[in-house]
């Protein structure tokens, strides 16, 4: 049995406990000893972060071998049209090499409070929300892929990690749920014989 954290993790907050710099950190929104993310969600992103004291599920969670598909919310400077959804569907190739297809699809604005900052609509008039679902997590991917069919980020939020979502937690709060993994066979000892 393991606990799993899900945090809403605010925009402008470090996804560790503890800053030299005086950032804000996760330590001012949950008070559980010995958890660790799984993952890293940037400085700059917001939503679902997995946090757990369980290594062996951070790293079930985190590791890239087990592919654990994140969806994203991405509000886009401009509106994508169909040439760079499909660009983004087929995969495109970022300085790092070809990504993996993503899903993606245009969407309504989620029912979440504004940023804080929030964009400013004078810089920014038009925008658009897409839904965005990797099964690979480089560094600030998403970022870089909007970017690169010509429709920059200007927020992201994660709203899910495989099966877990955000559902309706809002900036800061957290949920714990309990996992029932099962437990590995222990080899049963043989009779002796005599």
């Amino acid at each position: 049995m393991s606990d799993l954290y899900l945090l809403h993790k605010p925009y402008r907050v470090l996804s560790q406990f503890s800053d030299r710099e005086g950032r804000r950190t996760l330590s001012e929104f949950i008070d559980i000893k010995d958890i660790y993310p799984a993952g890293r969600l940037d400085y700059d992103s917001e939503g679902l972060l997995l946090l757990s004291a369980d290594g062996g599920l951070i790293h079930r969670i985190a590791h890239p071998r087990h592919k654990q598909p994140k969806t994203y919310w991405a509000q886009v400077e401009g509106c994508p049209d169909e040439t760079a959804l499909q660009a983004l569907r087929r995969g495109i190739t970022l300085k790092d090499g070809p990504t993996r297809p993503a899903k993606v699809r245009l969407m309504s604005p989620p029912a979440f409070p504004e940023r804080d900052p929030p964009i400013d609509p004078r810089r920014h008039p038009d925008t658009a929300w897409l839904e965005l679902t990797i099964s690979e997590g480089r560094n600030r991917q998403v970022r870089r892929m909007t970017a690169h069919v010509g429709f920059p980020t200007l927020r992201l939020i994660r709203a899910a990690v495989g099966a877990w979502r955000l559902d309706q937690l809002t900036p800061g709060q957290w949920r714990r749920e309990t996992l029932h993994a099962p437990q590995p066979a222990t080899p049963r000892s043989r009779p002796r014989r005599s």
